[in-house]
């Protein structure tokens, strides 16, 4: 269990976040200042904190779980990133960098019209409050289980903090928070891995020669079908969620904007792409590792207290020795509140810009004090959604997290892709096909289809074809 050494790195890491809020707070004069951070953010610290953001717990505490419990066939899906950057980086950064743009939004006005731009705004903003929620859960549900903390208050204390950093540093705070953050994580999760493997007689070559006898280390799966983690739904759905995150997502798109450069911008998606292959190494290799220790060790594992989602953090009470614990949960917290910064910065970035100033006094929509009580909303909506969720019962939350990525998100990306790669696209006929795209998306879900992976593909083709189709009958009948 946690004593007073890991409560006070834990406290430690709290005081540095708030330190670093206040900080940052004294640049933030303008609205400018508190979304862009006044282009003021080298590559390196844009790249990293790209890395941050896509690293959640989602990645910390749900992929070890689920290769505990599975296999590999999931490392695909996440290092499609490396055939996505070359896409973000020749065909969306020029567009976003050369408009001038405040949000990915934004750019759906200019080519279609006010319309899609809000329809677009208001789903990326319930996707966000959404994520929080989920993103919060997460590991207050893990310390719940682990070390009996209430719920309520995990979510609270982290929910907390994250938005005051965020709410009175901008982007800025979030941005070094984020590489603070991700240099903690990686040092907790690598510190984890030498640990799990000193703890085992045979070491490393142990923990191969057990998993590979139990298939443990299968990635590939070339049977032909979209219902099960093939390699064909990895790589297809790893493409279309990479595409539709690194290319419209306002969290990742705010990160393309705040460097002085567009060859900053382009540098910043090859050193998050450069990240994540070693770092989806290494947390598929801790849940292999885990499930191979506790095979030694059965007695260790409490099945009637543990859920495979908490399968990490048990590991960390109940085998690390003090002090090492506290840097282990800090890092749970730390990948928690760099995503949770990330999603209220930006889904208020993406009220003011795409709402708030559309459609109120351009005036107000210049303050800051206007730009940090959003934030504050939107927070606060995340925290209580966070609440709802405790009355769920959730399998996988890494499965969930790629269901809601898949039915809000996807659609969307074939609105940008329409925009980006078609000239007839009008709005008449991408808003049709966004409306059949999300109808086709139920019933996708609902019979289940294909598989969750698949979500973001089949949105974003099916609202593509849909949109070009219905522009294209438009155009003709205009002629």
């Amino acid at each position: 269990m946690l004593n007073f050494i890991d409560y006070s790195i834990i406290l430690i890491y709290f005081l540095i976040l708030s330190f670093i809020g206040f900080y940052f707070s004294k640049r933030q004069k303008s609205t400018d200042d508190y979304f862009k951070g006044g282009g003021r953010i080298p590559s390196w610290a844009a790249g990293i904190s790209i890395f941050g953001t896509a690293l959640s717990p989602i990645t910390f505490l749900a992929i070890p779980a689920k290769t505990y419990s599975t296999d590999w066939l999931y490392f695909i899906f996440n290092i499609t990133i490396f055939l996505i950057a070359p896409i973000i980086i020749y065909l969306f950064i020029p567009f976003y960098r050369k408009l001038k743009i405040k949000t990915a939004y934004e750019y759906l006005e200019k080519r279609f019209n006010v319309y899609i731009r809000l329809i677009g705004s208001i789903c990326f903003i319930i996707y966000q409050i959404g994520r929080i929620g989920v993103v919060l859960f997460l590991p207050s549900l893990a310390l719940n289980l682990i070390i009996g903390i209430d719920i309520f208050f995990c979510i609270s204390i982290i929910g907390i903090i994250s938005l005051i950093y965020t709410l009175i540093g901008g982007i800025e705070a979030v941005i070094w928070t984020d590489v603070m953050q991700v240099i903690i994580l990686l040092t907790g999760v690598i510190i984890s891995i030498f640990a799990i493997i000193s703890s085992i007689d045979g070491g490393i070559i142990k923990i191969i020669e057990i998993a590979k006898i139990d298939g443990k280390f299968k990635t590939f799966d070339f049977t032909f079908s979209l219902n099960e983690p093939t390699i064909w739904v990895m790589l297809i759905g790893g493409v279309f969620t990479n595409i539709t995150s690194y290319g419209t997502d306002q969290t990742i798109v705010q990160r393309y904007l705040v460097t002085k450069t567009k060859d900053d911008a382009k540098k910043s998606v090859w050193i998050n792409a450069i990240t994540s292959i070693p770092a989806t190494f290494i947390f598929f290799f801790v849940g292999t590792a885990l499930y191979v220790f506790f095979k030694l060790n059965p007695k260790e594992l409490n099945e009637n207290f543990i859920s495979n989602d908490a399968i990490f953090p048990w590991y960390i009470i109940t085998q690390l020795p003090e002090g090492i614990s506290g840097i282990l949960i800090a890092a749970i917290l730390a990948a928690a509140m760099s995503s949770l910064s990330s999603s209220m910065n930006s889904a208020s970035s993406s009220y003011i810009n795409d709402i708030h100033k559309r459609f109120f006094e351009k005036r107000l929509a210049k303050s800051l004090r206007t730009s940090r009580k959003s934030t504050l909303i939107i927070g606060l909506m995340g925290i209580v959604f966070a609440f709802f969720l405790i009355s769920n019962d959730l399998k996988s939350l890494w499965d969930e997290f790629n269901k809601i990525l898949g039915l809000i998100i996807g659609g969307l990306g074939g609105v940008f892709l329409l925009g980006f790669l078609t000239k007839k696209a009008n709005s008449f006929g991408v808003l049709l096909g966004l409306v059949f795209s999300f109808i086709i998306q139920f019933f996708i879900v609902k019979y289940e289809v294909t598989h969750l992976i698949m979500y973001t593909a089949t949105g974003v083709i099916s609202s593509f074809v849909l949109g070009y189709f219905f522009s294209l009958f438009r155009f003709m009948k205009s002629k």
